[in-house]
């Protein structure tokens, strides 16, 4: 039996702290298109999300984009929405069992603080070990490299999976500033990373993992996990 979105508890939006790309002192943050445009789909369906920062407070923006966009000029100008990534919640200080899934929204930033964080292992293996969803978009998989499950082994081996590709990267011309390159690290962990060309619209779904490859991908994503809530 379908669930209705009133029947579950919320979906942890989790975005970085990290404000500059490594010794470069360059700005960086989250990626707006990647919050907002997931967010869009599972309010549509009536489903509640809270937002988490690896530091709580003020979460730094990855620059300011196109407001042609009208998913983000939506946002944008939503007082509530601005409030919530002004006041995002310490992600130690949640607790886990509270939500059914949790979504990890990329940016560059996620690069320095998503992959060792202690309170982003233990969401991710507390969500899953309840048999909630975990899902990502873009550099958001970076909160995946070193996740294990509650039995010691890595969350993404043997998993197929979408991330920032090395091809989007170069692209970017980021290669040389990442602390690593996110497809190289999730395939030495042994995950299937499924690719597309640069910049296409690319959502992998495999059992409760659930990501994608780029900002192009985030709206399908939002579908893939909302679908996946309310089945």
């Amino acid at each position: 039996m379908a669930l209705s979105a009133s029947d579950l508890q919320p979906v942890l939006f989790v975005v970085t702290s990290n404000a500059v790309k490594g010794a470069t002192g360059l700005p960086t943050g989250f990626n707006l298109a990647e919050v907002t445009h997931p967010l869009e789909k599972l309010q549509a369906a009536g489903i509640r999300v809270e937002f988490a920062s690896i530091q709580g407070g003020a979460a730094p923006l990855d620059g300011l984009e196109d407001m042609k966009d009208p998913v983000i000029a939506h946002y944008w100008a939503d007082a509530g929405f601005r409030h919530a990534i002004g006041h995002t919640l310490r992600l130690a200080d949640v607790e886990p069992s509270r939500y059914s899934a949790i979504f990890f929204a990329g940016g560059h930033g996620t690069m320095w603080d998503f992959p060792d964080s202690a309170a982003v292992h233990k969401a991710i293996r507390e969500i899953d070990a309840a048999g909630g969803i975990v899902s990502a978009v873009c550099h958001g998989p970076a909160a995946l490299v070193n996740a294990r499950r509650s039995d010691g082994t890595l969350l993404v081996a043997g998993k197929r999976l979408a991330a920032f590709t090395n091809d989007e990267e170069e692209e970017v011309q980021s290669t040389q500033v990442m602390p690593f390159l996110l497809e190289s690290t999730l395939k030495e962990r042994g995950a299937m990373h499924q690719h597309a060309a640069n910049w296409a619209d690319n959502v992998v779904v495999d059992g409760r993992l659930i990501t994608g490859q780029n900002p192009q991908s985030a709206a399908r994503l939002g579908e893939a996990l909302r679908d996946a809530l309310l089945a």
